[in-house]
This record gives C-alpha cells, structure tokens and sequence, in this order.
C-alpha cells in the first residue's frame, strides 16, 4: 500500500494519459488530448526517473507502450464490433454518390462545349460555360479576357480549355 501511495502521481499520470490517447484515436487531427496524454505519459517516466533512477523509468516506458497498444487495440476493436459500434460516434454505413455525398462536381458533361473566358488565362483563370462559372486552365496559353474557348479535357476538377481560333 505504501508503494502505490508514494507513486500515486505516477499511476494517475498514466492512466490519465493513456485515457487520453484513446479519446485521441477517435478524434480527427493531433489535438489537445493527444498532446496532452503524451505530455502525462512522459512526466510519468520523468518522475520515474527522479524517485527510482534510469532503469525504472526504461521499464516504465516500456510499458506505457505496450498498454497504450492494447488500449487501442480494444478500443478500435469496440468501435468496429464491439459495444461502441453502436453509438452515434461510430459511422454506419459510407457516404455513397447514391446517398447524395460528392467529393466533386463531375464535369464530363462540359467536354466539347464553348464559353467565354471571364478573366485572362494565364494559365488559369475563369470561364462562363452554359450559364455557369468554371475554373478553368489552358495548356500553358495566355488566353485574353472575353475569348472563346472550348472544354477539351476533364481530369476531376481541373478543365482544360483551348481558345477557339476562327479561321480567316
């Protein structure tokens, strides 16, 4: 009993920190509890290593990564089969183009249509295709304000444009 008393801010500094780690694997970024879990843990293996020397504060180490490995372990294990799978945190199903989730605007339609370019192209700038203001790039073309040019290429979201030059 007097051991855990005299090491009571170890202990709690590890459990603390290792609580915070798992928080940390379920929330986007390295965050306030990420960087707080790593900063218990290591002032854990520092008060080790005042009150019992280098070699405690070695095995301490060594184990605060093999427990923080399992807590991961059975916390990414709840979250996908678990009793966590079935809390509002935990996404069910994907976001599919059926359901309405688009990463981008699909413009294949564009291909082989004409507009005016809005601003100059220099390579890049914007053009009004059918009512509708698109980024768009040239092939490395200086391309002047008000021109005409037509959709060649869609590669996701970049546009290629090509200047329509009326032959004489």
């Amino acid at each position: 009993m007097e051991f855990i008393v005299e090491n009571l801010a170890i202990i709690i500094c590890v459990i603390i920190g290792t609580g915070f780690l798992v928080v940390e694997v379920f929330m986007p970024g390295f965050g306030v509890p990420g960087i707080a879990g790593f900063a218990l843990l290591a002032a854990s293996v520092y008060f080790t290593w005042t009150r019992h020397g280098m070699v405690a504060a070695l095995g301490l180490a060594a184990g605060e990564i093999v427990l923080v490995g399992i807590a991961l372990t059975f916390s990414l294990r709840s979250a996908s089969k678990g009793r966590l799978s079935k809390s509002p945190l935990v996404l069910k199903g994907g976001q599919t183009r059926k359901d309405g989730f688009v990463s981008t605007e699909e413009y294949d339609s564009y291909i082989g249509k004409t507009g005016t370019t809005i601003t100059v192209l220099r390579p890049a700038g914007i053009a009004e295709v059918e009512g509708e203001r698109l980024n768009v790039v040239s092939e490395g073309d200086f391309i002047a304000k008000g021109a005409q040019v037509i959709i060649r290429e869609v590669e996701g979201a970049r546009i290629l444009v090509e200047e329509v030059r009326e032959n004489v």
